[in-house]
């Protein structure tokens, strides 16, 4: 029995995409997407957005709220339960993907912090499962990971060439060695040639020179 309800707490999942932090621009809208998944179908399930918390079982106090939804059934699209007046859903339940995704309308530098998407599925034996994502206000957006991609490539591409450098003067010094080695031998047996034959026609001439006498 342990086992299965551990596994039915699994089923619902809850998810903010593949990264969980989010940058905007000061007095601009931003996109703080969330989506969940159930294997096992949801009824009247809630969702509740929550800015900078942890406890989110704990009553009272309610953690800030700034949305909250109820969605009936998979056909319906969530009916709002409270809101802040700036946070706009923008999402949809009806589609393959369970999007409760909200807009956070006139960023401010005060809006920076935790956002918390969390969801309760009555049809789960109430499973609840939450994600989170942080927001950072910015005043303006400055491309500092492409800078740092940049010099990461330039150190690199430096110390790549540099071993290629390396390697070449490694390959043309042991070819230079090679050759100088090569170049001795070719002296060697060249003089010990020129030895033996010299050695040869002195013998000959030698043998000539002392024919029998008759």
């Amino acid at each position: 029995p342990g086992l299965h309800i551990f596994a039915i707490a699994l089923a619902l999942e809850v998810s903010v995409g593949k990264t969980n932090t989010v940058v905007a621009l000061n007095n601009s809208n931003v996109l703080l997407p969330c989506v969940f998944i159930t294997c096992m179908g949801f009824q009247d399930l809630v969702f509740t957005w929550y800015f900078n918390t942890t406890e989110l079982l704990i009553l009272p106090p309610l953690p800030p709220q700034i949305y909250q939804g109820k969605i009936k059934n998979k056909a319906t699209e969530p009916t709002l339960i409270k809101h802040n007046p700036r946070v706009e859903f923008v999402g949809s339940t009806t589609k393959k993907d369970n999007n409760i995704s909200i807009v956070l309308n006139g960023v401010e530098f005060s809006d920076a912090g935790k956002y918390t998407c969390h969801v309760k599925n009555p049809r789960e034996k109430n499973a609840q499962h939450n994600a989170t994502l942080f927001l950072t206000v910015v005043h303006k957006m400055v491309e500092t990971d492409n800078t740092v991609t940049l010099i990461i490539v330039g150190v690199v591409g430096g110390l790549i060439g540099l071993l290629i450098l390396f390697m070449l003067i490694k390959r043309v010094v042991l070819f230079i060695i090679k050759k100088t080695q090569d170049g001795k031998k070719e002296c060697l047996v060249s003089s010990s040639g020129n030895d033996n034959t010299e050695n040869g026609l002195a013998g000959s001439k030698a043998e000539q020179k002392a024919p029998p006498k008759a």
